[in-house]
């Protein structure tokens, strides 16, 4: 009869039983998340539909500022996207959520927002946020599509940190013109056609990518408009706009925007309006990951000089 062969489970007689052997971490660049426990990270979503029931209102977040964003998506792509002590940039900083969560989650921040009063505001908040990792967060004032200023600006913070570049980059722009954030003109949510807000949306990318490193991710959060009566596709046009200077398209998730507060008890009339109308209510929007693979991200925009601008804040 042949012999039996061992398994792979039992040692054989000419060599000693096998010592179980850890096995190494597994490490991603751009995350601290380690692949071998990667069912401990129940907090990360990785699907492609986002249900989120409420805000996450804890520490100095709140939901008194129109327009600002669920502290939930800066979380998400910090945990996926960066390690503790890279440098996130917010090119719409708002009220502060991205930066708040930075001081959370042990990440380097710097934000731009056009409006001082809005700037301050969420200095102080920032300010009100725990600060464990002793992480530096810098809020600038100034606006984001200019190419002479905002660069500048962006350096001189970053100078402040100790670096030159950063990790991530997030751009939550006005849908634009459906809130009016201010009557200023250079508001993008005062551009009075689609085309000038694409236009002024593309500087912002041309000004982030001059930052952002190579094969380092950059976050749109955006939604589509009514006017018309016709559906805007405003989050794909801006996803081309991004595309087009160096950028791939990693993931494209859909949000819901359950309880969204333009809405807030007003469903029987938007239910009215819609069925009067032809059209669907909107629901949802959207947030894009894109991976900067082109030479440097830029476009020839860029190219043009750089003047100091912006009242820089450090925290």
């Amino acid at each position: 009869m042949p012999e039996r062969l061992p398994s792979f489970e039992e040692p054989t007689s000419e060599s000693p039983s096998k010592k179980k052997i850890a096995k190494p971490r597994k490490h991603s660049p751009i995350n601290d998340l380690d692949l071998e426990e990667w069912r401990e990270y129940e907090d990360i979503l990785t699907d492609s539909l986002w249900l989120i029931p409420e805000r996450d209102r804890s520490g100095t977040h709140m939901a008194d500022y129109h327009g600002n964003f669920v502290p939930q998506i800066p979380y998400q792509a910090m945990r996926r996207f960066t390690k503790q002590g890279d440098v996130i940039l917010d090119a719409f900083l708002g009220s502060g959520t991205s930066l708040i969560e930075c001081r959370r989650l042990g990440r380097h921040g710097v934000g731009i927002e056009l409006k001082p009063e809005l700037a301050q505001q969420a200095l102080e908040r920032i300010a009100g946020q725990g600060n464990p990792y002793e992480i530096t967060t810098q809020v600038v004032t100034g606006d984001s599509s200019d190419l002479e200023a905002a660069p500048s600006s962006i350096a001189g913070a970053l100078n402040s940190i100790g670096r030159e570049s950063v990790q991530l980059a997030i751009l939550h722009p006005p849908y634009h013109s459906i809130i009016k954030f201010s009557d200023r003109e250079d508001d993008l949510s005062n551009c009075p056609t689609v085309e000038e807000f694409l236009q002024r949306f593309g500087r912002v990318v041309d000004v982030v990518g001059r930052f952002l490193e190579k094969d380092r991710y950059l976050v749109l959060v955006i939604g589509d408009m009514y006017a018309d009566g016709e559906w805007i596709p405003l989050g794909f046009y801006c996803m081309q706009e991004v595309m087009r200077r160096g950028y791939s398209l990693k993931s494209l998730v859909v949000k819901d925007m359950q309880g969204n507060r333009a809405k807030r008890n007003l469903e029987n009339i938007w239910r009215y309006r819609a069925l009067a109308g032809g059209f669907y209510i909107f629901k949802h929007e959207y947030v894009m990951f894109f991976r900067k693979v082109g030479k440097n991200g830029r476009s020839p925009l860029q190219g043009r000089g750089e003047n100091p601008s912006g009242v820089s804040n450090t925290i």
